[in-house]
């Protein structure tokens, strides 16, 4: 008998993608994918660009008001994001 090593495609493409480095840059490009649906539709509106750097995501806004009101929610929109991806991803998140 053939003894067989069966594994879920999933399991094999994230071992792939962790083989190859590509893991990191996949979980950001989620996280930001995920800015509004975690933000919400009125903060999405506002949202002119998000990206990540140095586990830090910055967000620029359009409303000064906005950026000052959401930089008291730092620590909770940081742990909704990381929890919307399944992993910590960033750290901080800074309003510009």
């Amino acid at each position: 008998m053939f003894k067989r090593n069966v594994q879920q495609l999933k399991d094999l493409v994230l071992q792939a993608l962790h083989e190859q480095g590509l893991e990191t840059p996949l979980n950001q490009k989620r996280l930001v994918e995920q800015w509004p649906e975690v933000a919400g539709p009125l903060i999405a509106r506002y949202t002119l660009n998000v990206y990540i750097y140095n586990q830090t995501l910055f967000v620029r806004l359009s409303n000064p008001a906005l950026r000052s009101d959401l930089s008291m929610q730092r620590t909770e929109l940081t742990q909704k994001l990381n929890a919307a991806v399944g992993e910590q991803v960033i750290t901080d998140i800074r309003f510009c």
